[in-house]
């Protein structure tokens, strides 16, 4: 399977050369920032983001971080089409991963699009001949989208099966079934909010998709154990053991007797 670029680029002749160019890759497009979001907050499979600096409505540098954001998995390359060191400086700080300049040259562009898909991970190697290597490919992309809505029907679009198939084959495979994976998914995720961040239970609720804080922590409890805030709390350290003072005595009361002989 080639890996997944999402071109950002409001012209449609650019794109078009670009996919005319690149056709060794899996490519969607889209002709703003705000439309490049609103791509990302659904379930995908991107593996890298190339977006211009300038376009209509939100920039590139503007939009970078909330990208960043919407898919922390993927890389990220700025385009440019002017010289500047200033934005090439400002893209980085805002953790582009690298940036080309346009016009660009196609196997200098390739090179740096081939290294920073290495360095990310890129499209997966498994064979999605058979049924193993399709449910394999579809825990990655649950993992990948675990902070967003996914149903069984994103999840065999992602690897071109029926949803009653991909039910099947997972509970075979996985020995559980879809839904519980993507639900222990989540679950893992508001584990390591809860110990890596200082986000309050109502705000990890939210990035998980709850509408309702208390169906969370019903969920959390249910699968954990504790309730969130049981789970951040670090346990008291133990009391230090005391002698009872009652053993004592006796041994006081031999010392005096041996003293009386």
């Amino acid at each position: 399977m080639a890996d997944n670029i999402l071109l950002v680029d409001d012209d449609k002749e650019f794109r078009s050369e670009f996919r005319d160019c690149f056709g060794e890759y899996s490519i969607a497009e889209a002709g703003t920032a705000e439309e490049a979001l609103a791509f990302l907050k659904k379930p995908n499979k991107i593996d890298l983001i190339l977006m211009d600096v300038q376009m209509p409505g939100m920039g590139g540098l503007k939009a970078l971080k909330l990208v960043r954001a919407a898919a922390p998995s993927a890389g990220v390359i700025i385009m440019t089409g002017y010289s500047s060191k200033d934005v090439v400086i400002e893209a980085l700080r805002g953790e582009a991963s690298n940036y080309i300049e346009k016009p660009f040259d196609v196997e200098k562009a390739r090179a740096i699009i081939e290294t920073v898909l290495a360095k990310t991970g890129g499209e997966e190697e498994t064979a999605l001949t058979d049924g193993r290597g399709k449910v394999e490919k579809v825990k990655n992309f649950v993992r990948r989208n675990c902070l967003k809505k996914v149903k069984l029907e994103d999840a065999a679009a992602a690897v071109y099966i029926s949803p009653k198939h991909l039910s099947r084959i997972f509970k075979t495979f996985s020995g559980e079934g879809f839904n519980q994976f993507y639900l222990n998914c989540k679950m893992d995720k508001a584990r390591e909010l809860l110990t890596t961040t200082s986000y309050s239970v109502d705000h990890i609720s939210q990035k998980l998709g709850y509408e309702n804080t208390a169906s969370f922590i019903r969920v959390f409890k249910k699968l954990t154990g504790k309730t969130p805030t049981g789970y951040r709390a670090k346990p008291a350290a133990a009391p230090a053991k005391k002698t009872p003072r009652a053993a004592a005595v006796p041994k006081a009361r031999a010392m005096k007797k041996r003293k009386r002989k």
